[in-house]
């Protein structure tokens, strides 16, 4: 069943259309018998009219029928009068009562009395093919406006099951409309009784879905805490070791890189937490992005000009509607990542321009770019070029454009990679739609 408004308009018209069917038959079979017992006493009465004329002395005569017809016999069967469409003997036996018979190529309904003053038998009789046409066109005149109703009917139905279904239509709506971040109840008041159980089956579960989320922040937030002053510690004890052994000590030099490893890690699984669509709390507003990346190189200056390479901001001033904080982690990770694996003295170009459809921001390096058969595998968390030892030599754990794409999704902007086509390294682009602030502005349909 794929519509219950044409389930139910079907179902009712069927069930309306068969019980005018059955009236519709019985009122014919019923109005039939009473217009052949109508049509009979019209017979009797002629038959009355012809013996008030006197038929054994008066000559009888009605006016000229092809419906009617009739004869006159006396009791020892002389034919005295009859109509000149019927013949010259008898349409039915010498007995009272009501036959059909066959006579003059028709059939008819044949009356036969017998006038005891008079003594004579008076037959009277009536083509049984008009009688039908006759009976016919009554019951059709009646049963005519049933017939012609069926479709107001239909249109009746199809306005009082769509209207009743709206109520539907609008829960769903509301549905719709809700953001993936507001988990409070439906507003839906005074539903349906047939709405109720739906209504507090969704109202349950999300209230159950905003308790989860609160646990799991909640876990996110300790755990990073957690998990923070562990390594923390450590730290302070490798940098308390490094004064009682030599600065080349191998053992110590290891388990500083591999501690600021698993340091990188942990706040690198803790962002990506954040920043999953279904947890993160984004707060939209207009955000010039020409400013906010502007912002973001000289925040991270002084580490890639630490490795000798050159940054540069390029295009026009651009606005937005966006999350300014994630905004910040999304063009932070993907100029750490444009340092981390270009080599020194290499340049990165950030760039802000409007096109057709929307606004572009790129940031381009120098680097060794990506090989095109895991240049679309690169998003997914965990999933490093090269394996769990870059070929760069740099640490990381694959997370990064992980949470470069979670942030773009956020924004309903799309992201792609490609290797330069005018000489080495790789180009990131995010492109954030025209009508980004029919996603972002109304507060709908947000992720």
């Amino acid at each position: 069943m794929k519509s219950i408004r044409l389930y139910l308009i079907m179902s009712l018209l069927a069930a309306v259309t068969l019980g005018n069917f059955v009236a519709a038959v019985y009122g014919y079979k019923s109005s039939m018998a009473e217009t052949e017992a109508l049509l009979d006493n019209q017979l009797a009465d002629t038959a009355a009219i012809m013996q008030t004329m006197r038929p054994g002395t008066h000559r009888v005569s009605l006016p000229p029928s092809e419906r009617l017809a009739f004869q006159i016999w006396t009791a020892d069967q002389r034919l005295v009068q009859r109509s000149e469409n019927s013949s010259q003997t008898p349409i039915t036996r010498l007995e009272e009562g009501y036959r059909d018979e066959n006579f003059e190529g028709y059939r008819w309904r044949v009356l036969s009395q017998f006038d005891a003053d008079a003594s004579l038998w008076l037959m009277v009789a009536e083509r049984i093919d008009i009688r039908i046409d006759l009976a016919d066109d009554i019951i059709l005149r009646a049963l005519l406006p049933i017939i012609i109703s069926l479709p107001l009917i239909a249109a009746i139905v199809w306005l009082v099951v769509g209207n009743g279904l709206s109520l539907v239509s609008k829960l769903a709506k509301e549905l719709r409309e809700k953001r993936a971040d507001d988990l409070t109840r439906l507003g839906t008041v005074n539903p349906p009784v047939e709405l109720v159980p739906v209504v507090d089956a969704i109202n349950g579960l999300l209230h159950r879905l905003d308790a989860s989320i609160k646990r799991e922040r909640r876990f996110s937030s300790d755990a990073a805490h957690e998990l923070r002053t562990p390594i923390s510690a450590l730290k302070v004890h490798v940098h308390n070791l490094r004064k009682q052994f030599p600065d080349n000590n191998e053992d110590l030099r290891v388990l500083d890189r591999d501690l600021g490893r698993l340091s990188h890690l942990i706040e690198q699984i803790m962002l990506l937490y954040r920043t999953s669509p279904e947890h993160y709390q984004a707060s939209m507003r207009s955000i010039n992005l020409s400013d906010l990346a502007r912002s973001v190189i000289a925040e991270l200056y002084s580490d890639v000009d630490a490795r000798g390479q050159t940054i540069s901001l390029s295009g026009t001033s651009q606005t937005i509607i966006g999350d300014e904080d994630s905004l910040r982690i999304m063009l932070a990770n993907l100029i750490q990542n444009a340092s981390k694996y270009s080599p020194e003295g290499a340049s990165i170009t950030v760039s802000v321009d409007k096109e057709e459809l929307g606004i572009w921001l790129g940031v381009k390096d120098t680097g060794p770019g990506i090989p095109l058969t895991e240049i679309n595998q690169v998003f997914d968390r965990f999933r490093r070029v090269g394996g769990d030892r870059h070929g760069s030599t740099v640490d990381g754990c694959g997370l990064g454009l992980s949470i470069v794409k979670h942030i773009a999704s956020l924004h309903h902007a799309n992201i792609s990679l490609q290797n330069n086509e005018d000489g080495p390294g790789l180009t990131v682009s995010v492109f954030f739609p025209a009508d980004l602030h029919v996603f972002m502005g109304t507060g709908r349909n947000s992720p």
